[in-house]
């Protein structure tokens, strides 16, 4: 062979050395391979199963609609800006010691000052503008509890429970608790949904509000999903749009073991009141106290996640029979009487 057909060879083999040690990382991890100069990321779901028939739950949840998060750019202006995103800049920069007044929701001079501190001790560009390098920076700032990822993670069946009262996310399998994390939860004016969703759309790497992980809930009134952030200072607090927040490295970790298609319980406050009629068709968090409602009185209306659909309206006639109504499997007010729900 030609020395020109054996370095032709030789890179083929390099080639197809490279493309083996892909595969076999299939399915155990993420893997960032450096060659020549060139970084190339390459993410594999290591619990990639979805669950249980996956292709008939609603979608919904997925990222590039979600408005629970935003990043403007935050600077002194006339009028000051205002928000509860200035908020947010000036309850981080007031755990790093920066900013010692109020948390004013008002980006007023004192906060363009602690910005400029903290741009000067962090190298960045000192121009008082609040942009997603300096959001990161402040991020990058804060410690992360550490999550312990030496156990094998068991077989078996997931579930979530978040408890927004308590600001925890759970991870049970096979009925066990597994793991617990901290997480931030809706403010009380754009509150977290409570029911019953599943996880239908996973997303990585995204940046900014939306942290390095995305898990997209079928909500059917809105885009909610369980996501990173880069304003860790807000776990443990109500900071979102209705989102529930995590540190990206716990969101990261909850991502690898998690699959499409797995219940998210959310608890901790109660559901809305009904004041409107219901019937086949009607989504909402009302619609979510009538199929709790519903379950405690002993029907079954399916999982509460705020469809009214056949299941529900079956459960409703049901009722109906019983207390000698018209059986229409409609919400009428003599059902929410009995139910208890007005």
């Amino acid at each position: 062979m030609t020395r020109e057909g054996l370095g032709r060879l030789g890179w083929f083999l390099r080639l197809l050395a490279i493309s083996c040690l892909v595969l076999l990382w299939v399915g155990h991890g993420e893997w960032v391979l450096t060659q020549a100069g060139m970084n190339v990321d390459i993410h594999i779901d290591i619990y990639p199963a979805k669950v249980g028939d996956f292709a008939n739950i609603p979608d919904m949840g997925r990222l590039e609609d979600a408005g629970c998060e935003s990043d403007r750019m935050l600077y002194l202006a006339d009028p000051p800006m205002q928000g509860e995103d200035v908020a947010e800049l000036q309850r981080g920069l007031w755990q790093l010691r920066i900013f010692p007044g109020q948390i004013s929701q008002k980006f007023d001079r004192e906060t363009m000052q602690a910005v400029l501190d903290f741009q000067r001790q962090q190298g960045l560009r000192a121009d008082g503008v609040v942009g997603p390098e300096t959001w990161q920076s402040l991020a990058d700032n804060f410690p992360v509890p550490a999550v312990d990822t030496s156990q094998p993670v068991p077989e078996g069946e997931r579930e979530i429970v978040i408890d927004v009262a308590r600001r925890q996310l759970i991870v049970y399998i096979d009925g066990v608790e597994y793991q617990k994390f901290p997480v931030a939860v809706g403010l009380s004016k754009t509150p977290s949904p409570i029911g019953e969703f599943r996880i239908v759309h996973k997303s990585m790497n995204w940046g900014g509000g939306f942290g390095s992980r995305w898990l997209g809930l079928n909500v059917p009134w809105g885009i909610y999903g369980i996501h990173g952030t880069n304003k860790p200072w807000s776990i443990g607090t109500q900071a979102s749009g209705g989102c529930i927040r995590m540190f990206n490295r716990h969101v990261e970790q909850l991502f690898r073991i998690i699959p499409e298609g797995t219940l998210v319980r959310m608890v901790g406050r109660s559901s809305d009141p009904v004041t409107r009629q219901l019937k086949p068709g009607s989504s909402g968090q009302d619609v979510i106290t009538l199929q709790l409602a519903l379950r405690e009185n002993g029907y079954d209306a399916g999982i509460a996640d705020g469809r009214y659909g056949e299941q529900t309206a079956a459960a409703i006639k049901r009722l109906q029979e019983r207390y000698g109504l018209v059986p229409d499997g409609l919400g009428w007010p003599d059902v929410y009487l009995l139910l208890g729900v007005r």
